[in-house]
């Protein structure tokens, strides 16, 4: 009798552990493998999260450069920064930087916000080694313009220059000169009024845009106007970022002099007018929007942008400061501020690879106070702020 209850009990313990079994390795794998990996929390461990909580909240990883303008990571997260005069930095994975330029390019012309700016990796860098560039120069008759240009990098060395899309006006001052690709792997690009704002209400001139071309320079066939503009009515646009459902986000100064102030924090659509010069602030009229933030009597003089879950981090120039827009429903709630004056100004704010923001310095740009050892490439811990 008893060696019966035991072997009843033998069989209901093989046919639990069938039905175990079945259930998680051959109708549901992805449950399987995940509880058995709850049996061991250290090799489930976010590494990024472990670096971001055990990590200062800021780390210089370079200096002694001149006027930094913008950082590309590339694939094994060393980095390609620009300097506005027309070089070309390389800042290794452990945060070495190359005492010299891996290219100049030749043709940039840095005159007041002009120069060297804007740097973008294609979508498929890892397969085609693309790299875009955005650079003021000037023409044989004098005129002062931007364009967008394609070069292969291939172990730090750049080749096979190819203009992408040219004759963007261009002035001493308001150049734009911010590229990226969005999530559509189109390139956007944001150009400025060239200190001429009534061709920011011209849909038939690239100033005072934000631009939208395909990765050869073609105009998408979905943009309204069948030319590259995508959003115009734009002062000077430098910053570009999207947001975790894909919204593209922009930052704008606003006017200068005695009546500084009125900076702007746009959310962009395809076809619509951003108002400049017509409104400013609050101001409304029909068929302009006016924006979702801005800095009223006060000056951000804003630059680079940056998504971190649902805060977008920006750059003040003029400010000084690194801003954090706190989004919600498409509106910015609130605008926090950040190591004010203490880094001086700040033109760049890139996520890297690592989840750190990477933010650049811009105080030898002949608005600032540069100490010794600007400017800097600094690494911000989010998770610090």
């Amino acid at each position: 009798m008893k060696y019966r209850i035991f072997l009843i009990v033998i069989l209901i313990l093989i046919f639990v552990a069938l039905v175990y079994y079945f259930k998680f390795t051959l109708l549901n794998p992805n449950e399987f493998r995940k509880s058995i990996s709850n049996l061991n929390p250290a090799k489930t461990t976010d590494q990024s999260s472990k670096n971001l909580e055990s990590t200062e909240a800021v780390t210089v990883i370079a200096q002694n450069l001149d006027t930094p303008w913008a950082i590309a990571f590339l694939p094994d997260n060393s980095m390609l920064v620009t300097e506005r005069l027309g070089k070309i930095r390389f800042i290794d994975s452990s945060g070495n930087l190359d005492p010299a330029p891996i290219a100049t390019i030749s043709d940039a012309r840095e005159i007041g916000e002009g120069g060297l700016l804007g740097i973008a990796l294609h979508p498929d860098f890892s397969s085609n080694n693309f790299i875009y560039l955005y650079y003021t120069y000037s023409e044989s008759g004098g005129n002062t313009l931007n364009r967008v240009v394609r070069v292969k990098y291939i172990n730090n060395t750049l080749s096979d220059e190819k203009i992408i899309l040219d004759k963007i006006p261009g002035a001493s001052n308001h150049n734009g000169g911010r590229i990226k690709f969005g999530p559509d792997k189109l390139l956007y690009i944001g150009t400025g009024d060239a200190q001429n704002p009534s061709q920011a209400q011209n849909t038939n001139t690239l100033g005072g845009k934000i631009l939208r071309i395909t990765d050869e320079g073609k105009t998408p066939s979905d943009n309204k106007f069948n030319n590259p503009v995508f959003s115009y009515g734009h002062r000077n646009v430098q910053g570009l970022a999207w947001d975790l459902n894909n919204n593209l986000w922009a930052t704008e100064h606003g006017r200068s002099g005695v009546l500084s102030g009125l900076d702007e924090l746009n959310l962009i659509q395809n076809g619509n007018n951003y108002g400049w010069p017509t409104i400013q602030g609050d101001e409304t009229r029909s068929g302009m929007l006016a924006p979702k933030k801005h800095s009223g009597s006060d000056t951000w003089a804003p630059s680079g942008a940056s998504f971190v879950g649902n805060s977008l981090f920006f750059s003040g120039l003029r400010g000084q400061a690194l801003y954090e827009a706190v989004i919600e429903e498409s509106q910015a709630v609130e605008v926090k501020e950040h190591f004010k004056g203490e880094f001086g100004r700040i033109r760049e704010v890139i996520l890297g690879p690592d989840g750190f923001l990477y933010i650049t310095t811009s105080n030898r740009d002949g608005r600032g106070t540069p100490d010794t050892n600007d400017d800097k490439v600094i690494r911000i811990n989010p998770a610090k702020l």
